[in-house]
């Protein structure tokens, strides 16, 4: 057996699974192959996206399922024994485990984090017969990892298993382990921050099954402060606790339950008679899990604090998407540094998350803003304050009826022009501001609406009848709502999978809140072909992109000064900061049901129009000029920024990367057996062929348009390549029933390109043009000679459709 002859898996199979199995690992239940860390980065452009592949680990060994020690990286024998080392690093950082093993079959390259501590070589060179076994590698991982005695039997507890082959991904097992391992330890504050549609309820629910399996927690408490957030957990993550678990309702706390799920509102408000947490003792629960812990919970004076003080014996573990960092309020001052962070970038550089576009719309009246003539009344008969009014007063103290209707018209033009069934939220300052732009929408969709009056729906917290509509619209298999105009209902906590298009016509300047919103849409769901998502921006709010903190890490600022403080998750932060210095701001009143803050500015307190005590007045008028001045789409960039290119400049960037210069690319064009594997290749970098063609034009093969667009060459249609080759009469030395068959080849090139020839095998001779000329196999063996001569034909074809052009 010559083993440089060898493929990969043969190597696998024959020399580096014996060794492995030899040294003890079981291969049912330590031993994985080809385990898929990602899922592939989604590469949008124009209305097209389409995902990069992205490689598996070879093998990953672990000490118990979803408990992995190390990983393996296989190579051919052709390569050196090491080559597989840096990729296999890179998922071994993404396991958090401190062995890598690479091998071509003649023993192992073997990289060892343990035994640095112990003054040992990093990487070393064993033998196939060395390989340690799994008590030998376990042993060190402990002691790398500093666990004693007594954390072992927590550690190692199962994980939740329904026998479907659900595993958690690769940072929710991060997630969990560190979790696990913190608890173990005696931390008793504990943060977890994960981006919006990672499954961070799916790993709390893992972290309290192990938690609870292993009789180190006994009765735990989920802490919500939404009824729909507890709800779905309840169906959903959480429903494998079966009879043990509850929602607390009634402000009753009921002892007979092990699992309590609740809203904060069930368990405390301002009377003392409402304080239900109170008829337990304070030592009742041992662990409380706290979702979306960057509201209420956070601030020292909150009355939802004052539960997880009231249980402060009690290990609390804080989960958020935006850990809340403001001059006055800490998460990190209250759970600690968090244990673990998953952003919003690597979600979407691991393809778990959606990327998005932003189609940034620019009105003329937000940016020259606009002034009452004098004396001038609004709809109602108020006389109207005289002052310029701009973008952050439309819709908030000055209601522009054309800029509502025009807003609405961009909204209902891209949805016509893209899909008019895209599952769309468009977030509003305020219910009144839903209100209005649901009418707009409803008067401009009338062919939709015709067919179902819930194709538009107003979902804010004083609508019972939009509220009962919320679960339609999240559910992926109802196609009704398609649209929701929402104030605050919406911005968080709600599983929106199939949401296409997030509208912003609201002013945002909390970053916790913005981040929220964009949360809406960057779950993907393959299944209903949501891969990425528009954002649709009319205020300016995707500026914040371009912040730091809006994917960094946060920082932890506190000031004590009582003056300074301004909640940015209350309705009424973005009224505080941009009213004028001689002006009150809207009283923002709550008029939404359990657990929502939509917000009604339409009544009560000082506004725009008067003084101190003087009542509130929201402006209304008709017949302003309002248009559009410009609408700039930008793209989510490999670096996490915003960037105005089209797909052109994208594939240049791309190609260039992968292929240095024109003569690289060439090479590799003409040393390739089959093109469509450099094809491949490039669309594994994020070419999508498909929007390439819409861009630059259908008739060009694949090597011209990536030597016109990345090498700036003079194109040639495969039209005209085809022509090119006829010219040469370079067919004269085959029969006439042979150049028939070439001819109709090259001409099936020019209609279908280079993959319908490299397919071309004698089902390609049943072609219409060709049945007469007899039998297939008969026109190969006696016009070529036979199947590989034919092959070889085809293959010399190929090189005359490259041959004697500028760029070939």
């Amino acid at each position: 057996m010559d083993k440089k002859r060898l493929s990969e898996t043969d190597i696998i199979t024959k020399f580096i699974l014996p060794a492995v199995e030899q040294s003890g690992w079981n291969p049912m239940t330590q031993l994985r192959q080809e385990v898929k860390l990602r899922d592939g980065k989604v590469i949008v452009r124009g209305q097209v996206g389409a995902r990069k592949t992205v490689k598996s680990a070879d093998i990953v060994l672990y000490h118990k399922p979803n408990m992995p020690l190390a990983v393996i990286e296989a190579k051919a024998n052709k390569h050196e024994i090491g080559k597989g080392m840096q990729q296999g690093l890179d998922y071994a950082r993404l396991l958090d485990v401190p062995f890598v093993f690479a091998s071509n079959g003649d023993g192992f390259a073997f990289h060892d984090k343990t035994a640095v501590a112990q003054g040992g070589e990093l990487e070393s060179k064993i033998t196939l017969a060395d390989f340690p076994s799994p008590k030998a590698l376990w042993q060190k991982y402990c002691a790398w990892k500093g666990f004693t005695e007594d954390q072992l039997p927590l550690i190692t507890q199962d994980y939740y298993d329904d026998g479907s082959g659900k595993s958690p991904r690769y940072y929710q097992l991060q997630a969990i382990n560190k979790t696990i391992e913190a608890v173990s330890a005696g931390q008793d504050r504990i943060l977890l921050v994960m981006a919006t549609g990672t499954g961070k309820t799916y790993t709390a629910f893992q972290i309290i099954w192990r938690l609870w399996k292993a009789k180190k927690k006994k009765r735990i408490l989920f802490l919500a402060d939404r009824n729909i957030l507890v709800d779905q957990t309840r169906l959903n993550d959480f429903q494998p606790f079966g009879p043990v678990m509850t929602k607390i309702t009634g402000r009753k706390v009921d002892p007979a339950y092990e699992i309590h799920l609740a809203l904060y509102q069930a368990l405390t408000g301002p009377e003392e008679h409402q304080k239900a947490y109170k008829q337990v003792d304070r030592d009742f629960f041992d662990l409380i899990v706290i979702d979306e812990c960057h509201r209420g919970s956070a601030a020292d004076d909150s009355a939802w604090r004052e539960i997880l003080e009231y249980f402060g014996s009690a290990t609390q573990i804080g989960l958020t998407a935006t850990p809340k960092e403001t001059d006055e309020v800490s998460n990190i001052d209250y759970f600690n540094e968090p244990v673990y962070t998953y952003s919003l970038k690597e979600g979407i550089e691991d393809g778990f998350l959606a990327p998005y576009k932003v189609v940034r719309v620019d009105l003329d009246v937000d940016l020259q803003g606009w002034r009452p003539t004098k004396g001038q009344l609004d709809q109602n008969g108020e006389l109207i304050k005289d002052r310029i009014y701009n973008q952050k007063d439309f819709d908030r103290v000055m209601v522009i009826d054309e800029r509502t209707q025009l807003v609405a018209e961009t909204i209902t033009a891209y949805l016509k022009r893209t899909d008019p069934m895209a599952k769309t939220i468009v977030f509003c300052n305020d219910i009144d501001h839903a209100e209005r732009m649901r009418r707009a929408l409803v008067n401009l969709n009338k062919d939709q609406v015709s067919k179902n009056d819930k194709y538009v729906m107003k979902i804010t917290g004083d609508d019972e009848i939009g509220k009962a509509q919320l679960d339609n619209f999240i559910n992926p298999k109802r196609a009704y709502p398609v649209i929701a105009t929402t104030s605050e209902l919406m911005t968080t906590g709600v599983d929106a999978q199939t949401c296409k298009l997030v509208v912003l016509d609201q002013t945002i300047q909390s970053m916790t809140k913005f981040k929220q919103i964009i949360g809406r849409g960057t779950r993907i769901n393959d299944k209903f072909n949501k891969l990425w998502f528009t954002i649709l921006d009319f205020k300016k709010a995707t500026e914040l992109f371009a912040d730091e903190r809006f994917d960094g890490i946060p920082e932890k600022v506190m000031i004590t000064d009582p003056t300074k403080i301004i909640d940015q998750d209350d309705p009424s932060f973005d009224d505080e900061l941009n009213k004028d210095d001689d002006e009150g701001s809207p009283d923002n009143t709550a008029e939404s049901g359990e657990g929502s803050t939509d917000v009604d500015t339409t009544t009560g307190g000082c506004g725009s129009g008067g003084g101190e005590g003087e009542p509130y007045v929201k402006y209304r008028v008709k017949g302003v000029a309002v248009n559009k001045i410009a609408e700039r789409v930008q793209y989510y960039d490999t670096d996490g920024k915003l960037v105005t290119e089209s797909f052109r400049d994208y594939t240049r960037k791309a190609v260039t990367r992968h292929f240095a210069s024109l003569d690289e690319f060439v090479r590799k064009w003409k040393d390739s057996e089959r093109k469509q594997a450099v094809i491949d290749e490039l669309a594994a970098e994020g070419v999508i062929w498909q929007a390439l063609e819409e861009e630059v034009g259908k008739d060009m093969d694949p090597f011209d348009l990536i030597c016109h667009i990345a090498y700036d060459q003079p194109p040639l249609t495969r039209k005209e390549r085809a022509e090119n080759v006829k010219k040469r009469n370079y067919f004269a030395k085959y029969s006439e029933v042979a150049q028939n068959v070439l001819n109709v080849l090259v001409e099936q090139y020019a209609d279908a390109g280079i993959s319908q020839l490299e397919q071309a095998g004698l089902a390609e001779l049943k072609v219409p043009k060709l049945k007469a000329l007899g039998n297939p196999m008969q026109i190969v063996q006696n016009e070529f000679g036979g199947k590989p001569q034919y092959k070889q034909a085809l293959s010399e074809l190929e090189e005359q459709l490259y041959t004697n052009d500028k760029t070939a």
